[in-house]
């Protein structure tokens, strides 16, 4: 599957929009199944933002942390613990490598898949979507979430999220759409990234017609995550 090429040359206007259709509903045709994949940091909101996002679309939610638990069959803490990061990297790109292969999702990643250069080959058969939100921000939603954050399992969480920050942000950065946020709710920000698809939507390929079997590090054929 080729990637996306802009159109700019197109010399033809489109026609003028229906002021009472909906804009989901109209990108969802336009998007003709192409894949929303959210990246950026932990606490960037991806999960709370891809869900209100899908719906609007018509499209499915997908998170892909839970697939790869799912796959795994243990928490993601168990996985670091037991593989090291080493071995959660690996699994992480089989599980996008599955993900790939289907269509019409929303896909909230982890924040560490834009590390692994080949991740971007899949990433960018849809379209990227950078949530970018403040440190301040970032480290206040991280505070409040009881959920554990092995990157994070250090005696400075502050400094060590600033580390990986600078570390990720020119990755982040190769999005085709960069939403920044300021605190406002997930709708909110799920109706910023509507209102700025359509300056960034590109001819696409057809999705295929059903999922491939996922086969995991270790060469053994997987369930299906569909």
């Amino acid at each position: 599957m080729s990637a996306p090429h802009p159109s700019p040359g197109a010399s033809s206007q489109p026609p003028p929009e229906d002021p009472g259709a909906d804009p989901g509903q109209d990108l969802r045709r336009r998007l003709q199944g192409v894949n929303l994949y959210l990246i950026g940091m932990m606490g960037s909101g991806k999960s709370a933002v891809g869900r209100p996002l899908a719906e609007a679309l018509g499209y499915r939610f997908l998170d892909a942390d839970t697939s790869l638990e799912q796959v795994a069959g243990k928490a993601i803490t168990e996985l670091f613990a037991s593989d090291g990061e080493a071995g959660f990297r690996a699994l992480e790109a089989a599980v996008l490598n599955q993900i790939a292969t289907w269509h019409s999702l929303v896909v909230a990643t982890g924040g560490g898949v834009v590390t692994r250069p080949e991740n971007w080959g899949q990433l960018h058969q849809g379209v990227v979507i950078w949530l970018d939100a403040p440190d301040a921000l970032l480290l206040q939603r991280l505070t409040a979430d009881p959920t554990p954050r092995p990157l994070l399992a250090c005696a400075d969480p502050a400094a060590r999220l600033s580390e990986l920050l600078n570390e990720r942000r020119p990755l982040y950065a190769q999005a085709d759409l960069r939403i920044l946020q300021d605190g406002r709710s997930p709708q909110a920000v799920a109706l910023q990234v509507i209102e700025a698809l359509p300056a960034i939507l590109r001819q696409r390929p057809t999705a295929p017609a059903q999922p491939a079997t996922l086969i995991d590090r270790d060469g053994a054929s997987a369930a299906s995550l569909n």
